[in-house]
């Protein structure tokens, strides 16, 4: 992220202040007024002001954010593969869950609350930084979206710990049986903190300790800014080619299976 994006983020997301919007909403009123009385002179009913500056300037949807495109390829996995037992880890409510549950039940594990009940939607509160001996070998289907490179830093309430996110997926990996699929994005790159909004990871950092608990990397989708994606043969000159880019969204989609039979 450079630094005029990042001081950006800051102002947008933590203290509430968005410039981008704030200049649209400024040109917003030079047509919303002329708008306005262009309507009152067809008009005469009740009318109450609430003016929307900047909606004009927006595409239909926001399709080019990571998370939409994440959100959109695993619920789509699910679908045509129908598993008896999906469980997430930590993912968005407002999107991946609410999109599974659209069409089948989905069990979420999170550290955080959720108060409202949700249709479709069983809720467990844990941390995954702890083992979950009661949920061992619990599911044939497992996502864990964009959260596990906040484990650990403590953004989120969890306990700080720099190994949060190694415990928490040795735990994940406990909780799928053999034959099971496991949907995993987070951010890949040169591998560092940015603390503590999340860590990025070398790629082939996540895919050793997946090995190491019996995860067959089956494929990984490179997710970049603008909702630009791609497939790419997640071989080890691969893996090291995207270890040196700064930034991109990886999916990386396992099965688990006993070394045995790999």
């Amino acid at each position: 992220m450079s630094a005029i994006k990042r001081v950006y983020w800051l102002l947008h997301t933590q203290l509430g202040i968005d410039p981008r919007t704030m200049l649209r909403s400024l040109r917003g009123v030079f047509r919303y007024i002329p708008d306005l009385f262009r309507f009152r002179s067809k008009y005469t009913g009740p009318l109450e002001l609430m003016p929307c500056l900047n909606d004009w300037h927006e595409e239909g949807g926001a399709t080019k954010s990571e998370y939409f495109w994440q959100d959109l390829l695993v619920a789509r996995n699910i679908f045509e593969a129908n598993p008896a037992t999906h469980v997430d880890i930590g993912s968005r409510v407002d999107g991946f869950v609410s999109h599974v549950a659209s069409f089948r039940e989905i069990e979420v594990f999170d550290i955080r609350p959720i108060a409202m009940k949700i249709p479709g939607v069983k809720f467990k509160q844990a941390d995954l930084m702890n083992r979950l001996p009661e949920q061992k070998e619990y599911c044939d289907s497992l996502s864990c979206l964009h959260a596990l490179e906040h484990f650990g830093l403590g953004r989120y309430g969890d306990p700080i710990d720099p190994d949060g996110f190694k415990h928490g997926l040795v735990n994940m990996s406990r909780l799928l049986r053999n034959g099971g699929r496991f949907y995993l994005s987070v951010p890949i790159g040169v591998e560092r903190v940015v603390f503590n909004a999340n860590r990025v990871f070398d790629p082939r950092t996540i895919a050793r300790i997946a090995d190491e608990q019996g995860l067959l990397l089956r494929s990984l989708t490179i997710i970049q800014e603008g909702g630009k994606y791609m497939e790419i043969v997640p071989d080890p000159p691969t893996l090291a080619q995207w270890a040196t880019q700064r930034y991109a969204l990886g999916l990386f989609i396992f099965d688990k299976c006993e070394k045995e039979f790999r």
